[in-house]
């Protein structure tokens, strides 16, 4: 078949940008269309999350974003009398970064489109619009039409629309946009030379009216005040409206360097399906949820890097095509606890009932006093992780054995891989998955994996592109960098994290996906076996064979 490309990705905001990536990173041949002329200026994100830097890290651009964020920002909520009534500052480490960071989107979603020059497979095409899909049993084409109304036909294997909350591609989707419009409308604001100066944010829960003040990188403040009924968005937009909501945070609103202003509707929407054959949705195209849990842009990296890896495993012939149906079997009920999340904090800090905020404050005084509860808060253990219960999963039986302690321990199938810093024969103090990459890997504690698997599995484990790793305690290490099988890595545990972490659990290997994701746990004993497991889940081809010379 004759195509222009691989993939064709319709929209350049961060999710489009970052699938660019991993998709260009893997040899896959990418066209980016973009409907603008340039990336969307006006008022975005402000919260980044660990797993959203670990993603930027797999992408190696995460010096690049980095300075660009507020490390552990903390968060104040407080309520109309101006007494804190939570307080979010969680200190983990878990994978890699911290949990909580502010951030100023415009100046990542510019680092990101710039770093994709280093692909030559990554074509970006502004002034692009999708105007019609269509598909068949071999292609997909999307036709795509410039400003002078020329008309262009882009031919690919599959198309992934992360054109936004109205997303074209959806609707040649053809599949529902369930949810609901919420009543209330929010303003932001954003100012230069920060008036505040402080590093916090705080969420005013007062029920006169709800807000936020958010401190950002380079000397910037955001501001959202929601609106009451009766206030239109031409109210909003005049200097007097947003100086008179103002004037209770600084001493004069109206010497403030206003940069951008925007009202924003808040949505809570979850596609019924995010594909159908060879076009698919990701970000806000497939979901929208309230701004208040700051998961917006962040579930949209998850979807990037759950389908990125299956993208390319499947157009390299690596995988099956079906691997691509456990994209929404795997994202969507992850989604919709965070917008359930993004619902019920709204509901805590913007509420207009005197009584149901009295009644919160009651209960945040309680939560005060208990250590736990206040702990559980604190580091937003609220915030629900990603845990699939199926697709590329594979569910093992804790042991029988006597010599494996299993009490009150849960499956890690499904959930995500820690990341501390190692040591190798090479660099000390390196965060693990820059050890890794962004592969398959087999993580074995104090054992080789390549000595736990027959050759047939060997040659399916290469197949497949995973990396053979053995963590062994940092005293051991230098045994094992001599003694180990060829084509595994020995990494050192100089922190003790990775040791707690197997100790805390009954197995000793781990079958980590390239999102992190814990595909399978398992014995040493075991591995073999539950590698054939995985190797069904993803939907792997047969190894090729090659004619001997």
């Amino acid at each position: 078949m004759n195509r222009d490309t691989d993939i064709i990705i319709v929209g350049a905001g961060p999710v489009g940008l970052t699938l660019a990536h991993l998709l260009g990173m893997r040899g896959i041949d990418v066209i980016l269309v973009e409907a603008r002329d340039e990336l969307i200026d006006y008022p975005r994100g402000v919260g980044i999350d660990d797993e959203a830097l670990r993603t930027m890290q797999s992408i190696k651009m995460i010096d690049q974003v980095l300075p660009h964020t507020v490390p552990d920002q903390p968060v104040r909520i407080i309520n109309g009398k101006g007494r804190v009534i939570a307080r979010m500052a969680p200190t983990t480490r878990e994978f890699g970064y911290p949990r909580r960071n502010g951030f100023t989107q415009p100046d990542v979603d510019r680092e990101l489109l710039a770093g994709l020059a280093r692909y030559s497979n990554v074509k970006v095409w502004f002034g692009h619009e999708g105007v019609d899909v269509t598909q068949d049993a071999d292609k997909v084409v999307v036709t795509v039409q410039d400003a002078d109304g020329k008309r262009t036909e882009l031919t690919g294997l599959y198309v992934v629309g992360t054109d936004g909350g109205r997303s074209y591609i959806r609707g040649a989707l053809g599949v529902d946009f369930p949810g609901e419009t919420l009543p209330s409308h929010g303003l932001v604001i954003d100012v230069a030379n920060d008036p505040l100066g402080t590093p916090h944010a705080v969420f005013g829960g007062d029920p006169k009216r709800g807000y936020a003040s958010i401190a950002l990188p380079h000397g910037l403040r955001r501001w959202e005040f929601m609106l009451k009924d009766g206030e239109t968005d031409e109210m909003a937009d005049t200097d007097a409206f947003v100086n008179d909501l103002l004037a209770e945070h600084v001493p004069d609103p109206t010497s403030l360097q206003v940069i951008r202003r925007r009202v924003y509707t808040l949505n809570a929407r979850v596609a019924s399906d995010f594909r159908n054959r060879r076009i698919i949705i990701a970000g806000d195209a497939s979901h929208l949820m309230p701004v208040n849990a700051g998961q917006g842009w962040n579930s949209g990296m998850r979807d990037a890097l759950n389908l990125g890896w299956k993208l390319a495993a499947v157009v390299q012939g690596t995988c099956d095509d079906s691997l691509l149906d456990t994209y929404t079997t795997e994202r969507r009920d992850h989604v919709r606890a965070m917008v359930d999340l993004s619902v019920n904090m709204g509901k805590l800090t913007t509420s207009r009932s005197v009584w149901k905020t009295t009644l919160r404050d009651a209960a945040s005084a309680v939560m005060d006093v208990v250590p736990p509860l206040k702990q559980w808060v604190s580091g937003m253990g609220f915030k629900p992780l990603p845990k699939y219960e199926k697709g590329v999963v594979v569910h093992t039986p804790l042991p029988t054995s006597k010599s494996v302690v299993t009490r009150g321990r849960e499956s890690m199938a499904g959930r995500l891989f820690p990341q501390p810093k190692v040591t190798t024969a090479d660099a000390h103090d390196i965060l693990f998955d820059d050890v890794v990459g962004s592969e398959w890997r087999i993580v074995a504690w104090n054992n080789d994996p390549a000595k736990l698997i027959a050759n047939k599995t060997r040659e399916q484990v290469d197949h497949l592109g995973a990396r053979l790793m053995e963590v062994v305690p940092q005293i051991q290490l230098s045994w094992a960098i001599d003694n180990v099988s060829p084509g595994v890595t020995a990494v050192g545990d100089h922190t003790g994290v990775f040791q707690t972490w197997f100790d805390n659990s009954p197995f000793s290997v781990y079958i980590v996906r390239p999102d992190h994701v814990i595909a399978a746990e398992c014995l040493a004993q075991d591995l073999d076996n539950v590698l054939r497991q995985v190797f069904q889940k993803v939907r792997l081809t047969p190894v090729p064979q090659y004619a001997m010379a």
